[in-house]
């Protein structure tokens, strides 16, 4: 059994807050696990003993513990991640909804998801997308390419 080299010691106020935090039961769980691990670490129980009550790893505990005393309790909330960025804004998910509510292209009974693509980009509202791409985005609406209704 090694040193624990990050000792957790918390003060009344952060106490506090992580117990609220824990007790509201509102957040993520892996939020809600990060604050256990902090109050059950300040209140001195070993790595092992955290480890086994709150069934996460080795690395888990001891990453949390390093994080807090670089970070403090903001270490609790994941930091945005990189990421591609989206291909369709708020304002180009308008503009595609505005489509799918217009009447299909002649010789078509309904907008496909290929033809909501290559509608978007003979609109120079995206350079390219793809029809998965439109596919999720519509997903998220209550739109249905097939029926009159808008969903609304």
């Amino acid at each position: 059994m090694r040193a624990i080299k990050y000792h957790v010691k918390l003060s009344s106020k952060q106490r506090t807050e992580l117990l609220a935090l824990v007790r509201k039961g509102v957040h993520a769980t892996r939020v809600i696990t990060h604050a256990r691990v902090l109050l059950l670490a300040d209140e001195g129980k070993s790595p092992t003993e955290i480890i086994e009550t709150l069934l996460i790893s080795r690395v888990t505990e001891y990453n949390l513990r390093r994080r807090f005393q670089h970070e403090g309790l903001d270490m609790l909330y994941d930091k945005p991640r990189p990421g591609k960025p989206r291909k369709l804004n708020g304002r180009a998910e308008a503009r595609l909804t505005a489509i799918v509510c217009s009447p299909a292209p002649t010789g078509h009974e309904r907008w496909s998801l290929r033809l909501l693509a290559d509608k978007l980009v003979e609109l120079d509202i995206v350079d390219s997308i793809s029809h998965k791409t439109v596919g999720e985005v519509l997903k998220k609406t209550t739109l249905s390419r097939g029926k009159n209704s808008s969903g609304a």
